[in-house]
């Protein structure tokens, strides 16, 4: 490698940055950021805005009313002509723990990890993000424009980000979601679809001991619905129903008037989501308890991320990548959803969990390997200054 090549000054400047991408790490996972918390995501949008508007990359804001704030952060490159669309860095701010869990889970380092609320998904990802981005702007050498897209809601669907997303991907030529690379190393080239549902059930209310035969049970009525949703699962066919929550009632002695039920639809196919909606759908409108009545509302979904062809190019020339960082980087197909799915759906050459190495996400257990920070770096930006040798 020529020492006074792009490439060299990058890697070689993010090799000095581990503290730096630490103290900045540190200060994310120590604000909360629920995604119903709109007030935390947008503090910790604020901690990546001050770091790059620092390093001269101006961030522009896209307000969403209720949810985090998007964050678009743009690296320009002398040539004005962009053809085949910029490069982007993608990630979300937001966690699935509540309030309060930063101050009772505040960021710390044990035998070479990192632990606390949302370290790995997605927070040392933005930080990678932030340092990629910080790298290019101070050497140059971007085949195109870079651009960074942080958002707020992906935990729940991406209600309002979604669109910002796919309208970011229309005009990306590759997309790189720094999602958390697998325990493995592995970063990931396929995800299923998910449809994140609630289920209301309405019933009557009636003393239970008094006038129990008045009463119509939203409950007894929420309970039937369970069984005949999660009798859809098919595992053969990479299909999961699971009602994860549920509530209810109004007191033990009363006769339930309302109940429901959230339900987290997986699916591979596309085809198949269509086909499962259709059947809980029938589920719904059935009246197991005569007397109620139940309606569904879609409070968030992401759609399959699959494998084209320019994208098997991007995730082959991650792995040469990631092998001249020292890594070995294998693919992998997860059940998990992510804001990938919609950026590969408008058709653009995408892949996932290029961010560093964790894993046990969503648990207290969640942990991020800290020598990943670096040499995951170090991949994601020798894959972007190579583009053009995959055909990208």
């Amino acid at each position: 490698m020529d020492p006074q090549s792009p490439e060299a000054a990058i890697t070689g400047w993010l090799a000095a940055q581990q503290d730096a991408m630490i103290a900045l790490l540190r200060e994310m996972v120590d604000i909360d950021s629920g995604s119903y918390d709109k007030p935390g995501t947008d503090a910790v949008g604020a901690v990546a805005e001050r770091f790059l508007s620092a390093h001269g990359i101006p961030v522009e804001r896209l307000p969403q009313s209720r949810h985090g704030d998007c964050l678009r952060a743009t690296v320009p490159v002398p040539e004005p002509s962009n053809a085949g669309g910029n490069i982007v860095l993608m990630g979300h701010r937001d966690t699935v723990f509540p309030a309060g869990e930063a101050s009772r889970r505040p960021f710390t380092i044990r035998d070479g990890r990192a632990y606390g609320p949302g370290v790995a998904d997605m927070k040392a990802g933005l930080v990678m993000n932030c340092f990629v981005l910080a790298a290019f702007a101070r050497f140059g050498g971007g085949p195109a424009p870079l651009v960074g897209l942080f958002t707020g809601d992906e935990e729940i669907g991406s209600p309002e980000g979604r669109a910002v997303i796919e309208e970011e991907a229309r005009h990306a030529r590759a997309v790189f979601n720094s999602e958390p690379g697998r325990p493995t190393g592995n970063v990931v080239t396929g995800r299923k679809g998910g449809v994140f549902m609630l289920m209301r059930v309405a019933g009557k209310a009636a003393h239970s001991g008094g006038n129990f035969q008045e009463g119509i049970s939203a409950i007894g009525e929420l309970a039937q619905k369970i069984i005949a949703i999660h009798a859809l699962t098919d595992p053969g066919r990479g299909i999961t129903l699971n009602v994860g929550l549920v509530s209810g009632g109004q007191s033990v002695n009363t006769v339930a008037p309302w109940a429901e039920g959230q339900i987290d639809l997986r699916y591979v196919a596309p085809a198949d989501r269509d086909d499962v909606m259709a059947r809980i759908g029938a589920i719904v409108e059935r009246a197991y308890v005569p007397g109620t009545e139940a309606e569904l509302v879609i409070k968030g979904e992401f759609v399959p991320l699959a494998q084209s062809d320019a994208a098997r190019r991007l995730f082959d020339l991650y792995v040469d990548s990631a092998a001249a960082s020292g890594l070995h980087v294998e693919g992998e197909f997860t059940g998990g959803c992510a804001d990938s799915g919609f950026t590969a759906g408008v058709g653009t050459p995408t892949i996932c969990a290029v961010g560093p190495v964790g894993g046990k996400a969503h648990t207290a257990d969640e942990f991020l390997q800290l020598d990943s920070l670096v040499p995951r770096a170090q991949s994601c930006a020798r894959a972007i200054l190579n583009l053009r040798r995959a055909g990208l």
